[in-house]
């Protein structure tokens, strides 16, 4: 279903890409942004299920600003984070863009995004013109909570995420208070990756019944 692609940002920057395509005619657009550790086979078959449910999906690779190609296991953590730290936000946001643009189906892209990706996916819905996005635990986003989402934003965070407290919780309802926004009791942070400790599926598969509803009434 899926293939390797490249595309080109506003500024000339060349980066990989991995795009799914439905069968029959897209329901709408989709941008999937990885979480710190690249463009992961796991972030691949996120992809490819949004497109089984009829999207044409692209996760753009947007470490290849620093470091081109690379991918992390689960457990190089600050390594992942020491990459994300040298991206620069508005950089990253012309690579979102430009796969919102590849994606467009009849004017019509959102974005879903997981961990550091769920905080970029609001970011995104700040300043990109998107109609909709889900941020999957991205608790970075409290960085720019005095921006605010053009488009309806869905958010899920876990209950038991040791990353991301119910202070910092607070504060993202405070400041999304127009977000939607479901906390998962038993789930931990990356909750929706089956390749990581903390996947809870019952969880996932209720946040994916929960966006796929959300993107439904948004694209």
């Amino acid at each position: 279903m899926g293939e390797n692609i490249q595309l080109t940002a506003a500024d000339g920057h060349r980066f990989d890409a991995y795009q799914a395509t439905p069968d029959g005619n897209p329901r709408g657009g989709l941008v999937v942004i990885q979480e710190v550790f690249g463009l992961t086979d796991h972030i691949k078959r996120v992809t490819d299920r949004f497109a089984e449910a009829g999207y044409l999906a692209i996760a753009p690779a947007l470490f290849d600003r620093v470091s081109p190609g690379i991918i992390l296991s689960y457990d190089a953590v600050e390594e992942g984070r020491d990459v994300m730290l040298k991206l620069d936000l508005d950089e990253s946001l012309q690579d979102i863009a430009a796969a919102a643009e590849a994606a467009r189906t009849d004017g019509k892209v959102a974005a879903v995004g997981y961990c550091w990706g769920g905080a970029m996916a609001d970011l995104a819905a700040c300043r990109l013109a998107l109609n909709g996005a889900a941020a999957y635990y991205g608790g970075r986003l409290t960085s720019w909570l005095d921006l605010h989402p053009q488009c309806p934003v869905l958010y899920h965070f876990g209950g038991n995420d040791a990353l991301i407290p119910m202070t910092t919780l607070q504060q993202i309802r405070a400041g999304r208070p127009e977000g939607i926004m479901y906390l998962y009791p038993e789930a931990g942070h990356g909750f929706n990756c089956e390749d990581r400790a903390d996947f809870h599926p019952d969880s996932a598969g209720q946040a994916l019944d929960r966006t796929l509803t959300f993107l439904a009434s948004c694209i």
